[in-house]
């Protein structure tokens, strides 16, 4: 397992350090202190897992999210100091798998970064068998591949496993709790500021006009449904 580290404070960077290498002893560990660093050892060492911090200089965290997410999928866990939604909306909305709030728990950060490697792990390809089509969102389950008018789009393991259970439940409203449980964990069944980002996320990446979203609803206080029969404007 390789494992970067993009933070500007040296003493975070040697807490995670110690952290990562008393739970994964054969981890092997690249640090970088500011985004163009962080960019440069993501290409140069191609790591499964990623911790970021908002705050960097030269490139914020949130730009290095974005701009690797365009071409990757691995795990990312963005670190914050502030314990406030709109920062949590940001980093997930940028394409981050979680987030973590300095000062952090030694246990919690592994079980976070446990969470998101096992989510990325789930080999839905494996399990999900089939394919839709409605002309204009095609999905092939087994290949784990979506277009959008024959266009390739990019997701994330959490994206396609979200688009999918949607999708695999035609017209049903589907619940909040519902949804953060089979993607995210029991445990995650009152965040859901999650769904909220990644719901964003995937209208923006598939909806003719993601402000006025035609397949993917919101019926509020309750949940999201999936409508297959929608047609898109020509």
């Amino acid at each position: 397992m390789k494992i970067l580290i993009a933070d500007d404070e040296p003493d975070v960077v040697e807490v995670l350090e110690m952290t990562f290498k008393m739970h994964w002893s054969d981890a092997a560990i690249f640090t970088a202190s500011n985004g163009e660093e962080a960019l440069a050892a993501f290409f140069e060492h191609q790591p499964g897992l990623l911790l970021l911090d908002i705050s960097m200089p030269l490139l914020s965290g949130l730009e290095v999210c974005r701009k690797i997410r365009r071409v990757s999928n691995v795990p990312i866990i963005m670190l914050t100091v502030k314990d406030e939604e709109i920062d949590k909306v940001r980093g997930l909305e940028a394409g981050a798998d979680d987030y973590v709030t300095k000062p952090f728990g030694h246990l919690e950060l592994i079980a976070r970064a446990r969470a998101v490697l096992r989510r990325a792990g789930l080999n839905a390809c494996t399990v999900d068998k089939g394919s839709f089509d409605n002309g204009y969102l095609s999905i092939d389950f087994s290949a784990c591949e979506v277009r959008v008018r024959g266009r390739r789009v990019l997701l994330t393991p959490t994206e396609f496993q979200l688009l999918s259970l949607l999708v695999r439940n035609p017209g049903q409203l589907l619940p909040h709790a519902l949804l953060l449980s089979r993607v995210w964990g029991p445990e995650c069944t009152d965040d859901r500021d999650y769904l909220k980002a990644y719901i964003k996320r995937l209208r923006q990446k598939l909806e003719p006009d993601p402000r006025n979203p035609i397949y993917i609803l919101t019926e509020r206080g309750f949940g999201y449904r999936f409508v297959p029969e929608s047609k898109p404007p020509m």
